[in-house]
């Protein structure tokens, strides 16, 4: 069965299971929890599931009401919404960096060499010292994480080093470290508005572009691309996060039945994250693309040096110690 089939069967058994405990749990307390990803996404199925979870660790004393689709505001509407008071929950990543510097560590090209690294930093030290300046500066909690999907070069031809760049013409975010980082790595990149990016690569203005797996299928890009070249060059995570004032108000034994809802939230998650990318390359080849193994290591090598220049000075030496470990 596709991930995609399960997902969606997945999505209408937690709706009814979320709107039966929403209905037992409404004459105590409801929990509202908002976030900008559609119906079918993992992150979704995943706040689903913590609303499950909660409900069934406290008897259904606590529901979870899910609202996805940005549906009561945008990402900046709804952290602003629970230091408020007016927003439980959300799912939210570097925009937190707008209060916690150390935020921006959630998606430092090459910072990561694998998943399980990436693990490691977000369940470490590290991301012990990010969730505390996050709860103290921003008095917003985060209480699990879930994996994004690592992006990934696409192009029409093999580009294994970072010498094959060759200065390749490719759309990049208008984000300054991105821009500075393929530029040390030998491209000519451009910021480019998304909506655009298809044409372009049509009609050749622009060579390549990267994202993630999920999102070169679904921009259909295997159509005007026919290599997908395994950069991984940016691994992150996003956190499923509570207001500080809703934690606060929770006894000792609903705060542990919280955490425990998100640690069986965040392990469902990742399943499904995983199913997806395995799903996500079949289909990618499938339609035809080829995908290219590269050499990872050279690649942060000549990344290094524009990264660190690029991060705040209070990230800069753990940021430094990652592309050394």
């Amino acid at each position: 069965m596709s991930v995609t089939t399960t997902l969606t069967k997945l999505l209408a058994a937690g709706a009814l299971l979320a709107t039966v405990a929403t209905g037992a749990a409404a004459q105590e307390r409801t929990l509202r929890l908002g976030h900008l990803a559609n119906e079918t996404n993992s992150w979704h199925l995943a706040a689903v599931r913590f609303a499950e979870e909660l409900s069934s660790l406290t008897d259904g004393r606590i529901a979870v009401e899910v609202f996805p689709n940005s549906s009561i505001g945008t990402e900046m509407d709804l952290l602003n919404g629970m230091q408020l008071g007016t927003v439980d929950m959300t799912i939210t990543g570097e925009s937190l960096q707008n209060w916690a510097p150390m935020a921006a560590l959630l998606a430092v090209p090459y910072a990561y060499r694998a998943t399980e690294h990436m693990d490691e930093v977000a369940s470490g030290e590290i991301g012990d010292q990010i969730e505390a300046q996050i709860i103290e500066n921003a008095q917003i909690r985060p209480v699990a994480y879930f994996a994004r999907g690592p992006r990934n070069l696409t192009s029409n031809r093999a580009i294994p080093t970072p010498d094959d760049l060759n200065g390749l013409r490719m759309r990049v975010p208008n984000v300054p470290l991105f821009i500075d980082v393929w530029s040390a790595l030998g491209a000519a990149p451009g910021p480019m508005a998304f909506s655009e990016v298809f044409t372009s690569l049509q009609n050749g203005t622009i060579e390549s572009q990267e994202n993630p797996l999920a999102l070169i299928r679904s921009a259909s890009f295997y159509e005007v691309q026919s290599h997908v070249n395994l950069t991984e060059h940016v691994r992150s995570w996003i956190y499923l996060a509570l207001a500080e004032s809703t934690w606060q108000s929770l006894s000792e034994e609903d705060q542990a039945a919280v955490m425990e809802a998100a640690a069986r939230a965040q392990a469902y998650e990742r399943d499904l994250f995983e199913q997806s990318l395995a799903e996500d390359r079949a289909f990618l080849e499938e339609n035809g693309m080829t995908f290219v193994e590269v050499d990872g290591a050279a690649y942060a090598a000549a990344a290094r040096d524009a990264v660190l220049a690029n991060v705040s000075d209070e990230i800069r030496p753990i940021v430094a110690s990652l592309f050394g470990e």
